[in-house]
């Protein structure tokens, strides 16, 4: 199991994300449309202005049952050990178990 300030963490950074997710947007397409070098440049300050948490690509899948960060399925939501026991215990409609 994942420690629960690491999960909390986690779900702070998506708070923010979803807050500055507009004002994000907003500012690059202003960017792609302004000419200028000195616009863009006092611009992309604007966009660095937001907290660095709110950024999206600082944001990771955790798995839904053990919240593990890594080997995420996007498909499923979880993390390969505990895809691979789902699918030996016949949880997972369609899944089929590999042996040879």
């Amino acid at each position: 199991m994942t420690s629960k300030s690491a999960i909390q963490r986690e779900k702070k950074r998506q708070k923010l994300e979803q807050k500055y997710h507009l004002i994000r947007r907003s500012l690059k397409k202003e960017i792609s449309k302004v000419l200028s070098l000195s616009d863009k440049s006092e611009i992309h300050g604007k966009l660095q202005s937001p907290p660095r948490n709110s950024a999206p690509t600082r944001l990771h899948r955790r798995c839904f049952s053990t919240g593990r960060s890594r080997a995420n399925y996007r498909d499923f939501g979880l993390s390969g050990y505990i895809l691979r026991e789902m699918v030996h215990a016949c949880l997972l409609p369609g899944a089929t178990r590999s042996s040879w």
